[in-house]
C-alpha cells in the first residue's frame, strides 16, 4: 500500500496524492495500535529501534499468550526475523484467531504488508480480551503468590494469630464439650408415626429437654382450617372465642403430653436402667405387669414355633461363609498393599539406579571430551610451557605418593609405639612402677606436637601448589589466544559476506525495479503513439500537433537521459572515492599484520632470553 513506488512525470500527480493520504491514514492507525498495546502493558512498543512489524506482531503474540487460550501452536516471536520466519509466524497468528472466536478476519499478506487499517480492529479485540483475562486472573495470581509466600515465610501478626488460634480452638472445644446437647428422651419405635413437619421438629426438641410452643403461623392456619369447615351461617355469628389463646395453649399442652407419653427416658448407657424407668415400672399395677408378662410369653412361643431348624442352619452357614470370605478379602487386600509397596520401592530403586547410570555415562562422556580438548590444547601449546607443566604435575603426584607413604609409615609407627606403650604399662603394673609411664607420656606428647607441625607445613605446601595450579590454568596460552583470534576473524568474514550479499540483492532489486518502471513508461508511450497515429494523420493540424508532442517527448527523454548520465558520473566518482579509501584501509591492514608479526617475533625472542637468563641463574 504505502510501500509501492510513486510514478514520475506530470501526468501522474493525482495517484501520488491518493497514496500520500493513504500513508497518513496508515500512520494514524499504527499510532493507535501502539497506544493500545502500551495501554495493555506491552511496553516494548515504545522502543524506537524496533520496526513497525516487530512492534505490531510482537504485541499480537503477547496478547494471544496473555489471553491464556489453549492452542496447539508454538507462537515463538523473535525480533529481526528472516522473511521465512515472518511468513510462518503470521500464518500461525491468522490460524489461531478463528480458534479464539475473533469476530474480525485477517490474512497473512495483510500483516506482512503492514495493512494497519485491517490490523487495528484485530489488535483492539485482542487487547480487550487480554485485559479481561488479566482481570480474571489477577485475584487468582495474588492469592497464589500469597500462598507461596506463606509456605516459607510468616509475619509476626501471623505467629501471634496462630498462638491465639490454638488456645481459642482448645477453649471452644472444651466449652462445646461442656455445653453440648444431651439427649434425655427417646421416641419409642412402636409409637404413632408423625406426619407433619412441625410435630417432628417439636418431638425432636422434646427429646433434648426443650419445650417450645407451636408457631403463631401454625395456629392461624389451623384456626382458618376450622373456619373453612364451619357453615357460613355459624361463621357470621362472631363466635371467635372458641379459638382464643387459652384454648390454643391448652391444646398445645395436651399435644406435648401426648408426645411425652410416646417417649422413654435415656440414661448414661442404654443397657443401664435409670431411676425414672424403675419408678415407671414400680408405678404400674400388678395386674398390668401380669398381663404384659403373659403377652410376652405368647409372642416368644409363637416366634419359636415359627422358626425352623433347617432355615436357621442355612442362615448360620451363609453367615459363616460370608465371614470367611470377608476375612480372605481382607488378607488378600493386605497382601496386595504389601506387594504394591514392595513394587513401588523396587521401582524407585530401579529409577535411582538408572539415574546413577545416566550420571556416570554423562560424566564419562564429559571426561572424554575434556581429555580430547586437553590433548588438542597440548598439541597446540608451547613445548617449554608444556614441559614445565608436566614437570610440576609429576612433582605434585610424587609429593602425593610420598605423603600417602609417609602417612602409612606414621600409622605403622604409631601402632608399634602403642604396642610398646601397652607392654610397658603392663610391665609397670606388674612391677608397681609409675615413673616410666610418665616419661613415655611426655615423649608421646612431644612426638605428637612434631607430627602436628609437620601436618601444618604439608597443608600449607599443598595450598601453595593449588594456588599456583589455579594461576597457571587461568592464564590462556598463546595457542588459545591465536585460536580465539582466528574464530573472531572467521566470524567477521561471514558477517561481512552476508552483509555484502544482502547489499547486492538490494541493489539488484532496485535496478530491476527502475528498469521495469522505464520499460512500462516506454510501452505506454509506444501504445499511445500507435493509438493516436491514425487520428494525427487525418488532418494537417492534428499532424502538426502530433509532431510537436513527439518533439516534446523526445526532449523529455533527452533530459531524463542527461539526468541519468549525471547520476551515473556521480556514482562513478563515489565509487572511485570509496575504492581509494578501501586501498588505504588495506594498506593499514597490511601494516597492522606486519606490526603484529614483528611483535610476536619480539615476544618469542623475549621468552627465549628470559628462559636462558633463568637457566643461567639456576
Amino acid at each position: 500500500m504505502g510501500t509501492s513506488t510513486a510514478p514520475k512525470g506530470p501526468d501522474h500527480q493525482s495517484p501520488q496524492e491518493v497514496e500520500t493520504r493513504e500513508d497518513e491514514e496508515q500512520n494514524i492507525k499504527l499510532t493507535e495500535i501502539l497506544e493500545l498495546l502500551v495501554a495493555a502493558g506491552y511496553f516494548r512498543a515504545r522502543i524506537k529501534g524496533l520496526s513497525p512489524f516487530d512492534k505490531v506482531v510482537g504485541g499480537m503474540t503477547w496478547c494471544i499468550t496473555t489471553c491464556n487460550f489453549d492452542i496447539d501452536v508454538d507462537l515463538l516471536f523473535q525480533e529481526n526475523s528472516t522473511i521465512g520466519q515472518k511468513i510462518a509466524l503470521t500464518e500461525k497468528i491468522v490460524s489461531v484467531l478463528p480458534k479464539m472466536k475473533c469476530p474480525h478476519r485477517l490474512e497473512p499478506h495483510q500483516i506482512q504488508g503492514l495493512d494497519f487499517i485491517h490490523i487495528f480492529p484485530v489488535v483492539q479485540w485482542l487487547v480487550k480480551r487480554a485485559i479481561e483475562t488479566r482481570e480474571e486472573m489477577g485475584d487468582y495470581i495474588r492469592s497464589f503468590s500469597i500462598s507461596q509466600f506463606q509456605k516459607t515465610h510468616s509475619l509476626p501478626e501471623d505467629d501471634d494469630f496462630m498462638q491465639r488460634k490454638e488456645k481459642s480452638i482448645k477453649a471452644v472445644g472444651e466449652i462445646s464439650g461442656v455445653y453440648k446437647p444431651q439427649r434425655k428422651y427417646k421416641r419409642q419405635s412402636v409409637a404413632e408415626k408423625l406426619l407433619d413437619e412441625e410435630s417432628k421438629v417439636h418431638a425432636t426438641l422434646l427429646e433434648y429437654g426443650r419445650r417450645y410452643g407451636f408457631s403463631r403461623q401454625g395456629k392461624i392456619e389451623k384456626a382458618e382450617d376450622k373456619k373453612m369447615v364451619l357453615p357460613t351461617g355459624l361463621a357470621s355469628t362472631g363466635k371467635n372465642d372458641a379459638f382464643s389463646d387459652d384454648e390454643l395453649q391448652a391444646a398445645e399442652e395436651l399435644r406435648i403430653k401426648t408426645l411425652m407419653t410416646e417417649m422413654a427416658a435415656m440414661g448414661i448407657e442404654e443397657s443401664r436402667l435409670t431411676a425414672s424407668t424403675i419408678g415407671q415400672i414400680v408405678g404400674l399395677q400388678s395386674d398390668e405387669i401380669k398381663q404384659i408378662v403373659s403377652e410376652y410369653a405368647e409372642k416368644q412361643s409363637g416366634l419359636s414355633a415359627e422358626e425352623r431348624p433347617e432355615r436357621l442352619g442355612a442362615v448360620q452357614q451363609h453367615r459363616r461363609k460370608l465371614a470367611s470370605l470377608n476375612k480372605q478379602i481382607l488378607q488378600k487386600t493386605k497382601l496386595l498393599e504389601e506387594l504394591q509397596t514392595k513394587c513401588g520401592a523396587l521401582q524407585a530403586g530401579c529409577n535411582e539406579a538408572k539415574k546413577t547410570l545416566n550420571e556416570v555415562k554423562n560424566y564419562t562422556e564429559k571426561l572424554g571430551k575434556e581429555v580430547a580438548a586437553l590433548e588438542t590444547v597440548e598439541s597446540q601449546a608451547d613445548s617449554n610451557v608444556l614441559q614445565k607443566l608436566q614437570a610440576l604435575v609429576t612433582m605434585n603426584e610424587n609429593l602425593k605418593s610420598q605423603e600417602q607413604e609417609f602417612r602409612l609409615h606414621c600409622r605403622e609407627e604409631m601402632a608399634r609405639l602403642q604396642q610398646n606403650i601397652e607392654s610397658l604399662k603392663a610391665e609397670a603394673a606388674e612391677n608397681g612402677e609409675k615413673e616410666p609411664t610418665k616419661i613415655i607420656d611426655q615423649q608421646y606428647k612431644v612426638e605428637r606436637e612434631k607430627l602436628q607441625k609437620i601436618r601444618l607445613l604439608l597443608a600449607r605446601r599443598n595450598r601453595e601448589i593449588a594456588i599456583l595450579q589455579r594461576k597457571i590454568d587461568e592464564v590462556p596460552s598463546r595457542a588459545e589466544l591465536t585460536q580465539y583470534q582466528k574464530r573472531f576473524i572467521e566470524l567477521y568474514g561471514q558477517v561481512s559476506a552476508t552483509h555484502k550479499e544482502t547489499k547486492q540483492f538490494f541493489t539488484l532489486y532496485n535496478t530491476l525495479d527502475d528498469k521495469k518502471v522505464y520499460l512500462e513508461k516506454e510501452v505506454n508511450l509506444l501504445n499511445s503513439i500507435h493509438d493516436n497515429f491514425q487520428q494525427a494523420m487525418a488532418s494537417s493540424s492534428a499532424r502538426e500537433q502530433f509532431l510537436r508532442q513527439m518533439e516534446q517527448i523526445v526532449e523529455g527523454i533527452k533530459q531524463n537521459r542527461m539526468k541519468m548520465e549525471k547520476k551515473k558520473q556521480e556514482n562513478k566518482m563515489r565509487r572511485d572515492q570509496l575504492n581509494d579509501e578501501y586501498l588505504e584501509l588495506l594498506e593499514k591492514q597490511r601494516l597492522y599484520f606486519k606490526t603484529v608479526k614483528e611483535f610476536k617475533e619480539e615476544c618469542r625472542r623475549n621468552e627465549m632470553l628470559l628462559s636462558k637468563l633463568k637457566s643461567n641463574l639456576s
